[in-house]
């Protein structure tokens, strides 16, 4: 069992984040990695000649599962609030901040994943995202390879246009987040602007999803932040594989903000300040004690 339990923990970041892309809850994609494993601990490896391919496909079958049991629970879509972020430290020397950035997506992607069909989702899932070919996905929604083709097909017909492109030099990204947080600590609205892009976006998450749209009605809100901060320590971050800024205050968290940086502009901003979903999050040895962000409410999802 040692021996099992050592080669399922070489799979597990890629199961998690198989996981997180289809559930969009960093929890449940826990449980599904859980569940995965003790499914593999149940059949045994002796049979199995591709174990990372089996886990993948162990993994799907259990997300889209709780997909299905989600839509029949009826319960409120993930819209409603920012997926969960995926956060680590800002050092390329760091084993796990390459990983960070090739496991993570942003949260519009997530969002949009989250309006798509369990099927269309698990199809576009793994093969776009984790180049599962289609002949093994088509068991897992019980469809014909060519069929599952088109699911996916049609999902990245939704993908398309609905989420911007990000800029692909962390340090472009990380010059740009800089200067919009010189321009919020300062308060020069004019600075702000210039930095954010026309159509830019808001989400704001504290336990309801706010969004704000356009630059001068973002610039607004960061000033509002701005104030609202305070003493607060502002860290550097990877969030969902993107320079970002952890805001924390006596070693406690007060929010987590995600950027998308694109034609040298910021195009969205997504920022987490719900206390019980921020005492869930993992920061990645970023020195944060969640224990001063726990609160005695009821968890959201």
């Amino acid at each position: 069992m040692d021996v099992l339990a050592r080669r399922f923990e070489e799979h597990r970041t890629h199961l998690r984040a198989v996981a997180h892309r289809m559930l969009g809850s960093l929890a449940e994609a826990d449980d599904a990695v859980q569940e995965t494993w003790l499914k593999l601990a149940r059949a045994g490896a002796d049979d199995i000649d591709n174990l990372g391919g089996w886990l993948t496909t162990v993994v799907g079958r259990v997300c889209l599962d709780a997909l299905r049991a989600r839509r029949l629970r009826r319960e409120d879509p993930l819209e409603a609030h920012l997926p969960d972020p995926v956060i680590g430290p800002e050092d390329t020397g760091h084993p796990e901040a390459g990983a960070l950035t090739a496991d993570s997506v942003g949260p519009a992607l997530l969002v949009v994943l989250e309006s798509l069909t369990p099927a269309e989702r698990l199809a576009f899932v793994l093969h776009d995202l984790f180049g599962l070919p289609f002949e093994d996905i088509a068991p897992i929604v019980d469809r014909t390879p060519v069929a599952a083709r088109k699911l996916a097909s049609r999902a990245r017909g939704r993908v398309r246009g609905a989420t911007p492109s990000r800029e692909p030099d962390p340090a472009t990204q990380r010059r740009v987040v800089d200067a919009f947080l010189a321009a919020a600590r300062e308060g020069d609205f004019e600075a702000l602007v210039a930095i954010l892009d026309p159509d830019v976006v808001l989400r704001a998450d504290n336990g309801t999803l706010t969004v704000v749209r356009g630059a001068e009605a973002v610039a607004g809100r960061a000033a509002v932040f701005r104030r609202a901060a305070g003493a607060a320590t502002t860290r550097p971050a990877l969030v969902n594989g993107a320079p970002g800024l952890v805001n924390t205050l006596g070693g406690g968290l007060l929010s987590v903000m995600g950027f998308t940086v694109a034609g040298g502009r910021v195009v969205a901003i997504d920022i987490l300040s719900d206390p019980a979903r921020l005492a869930r999050l993992d920061l990645g040895g970023l020195g944060v004690d969640l224990r001063a962000c726990r609160v005695d409410r009821p968890e959201k999802r």
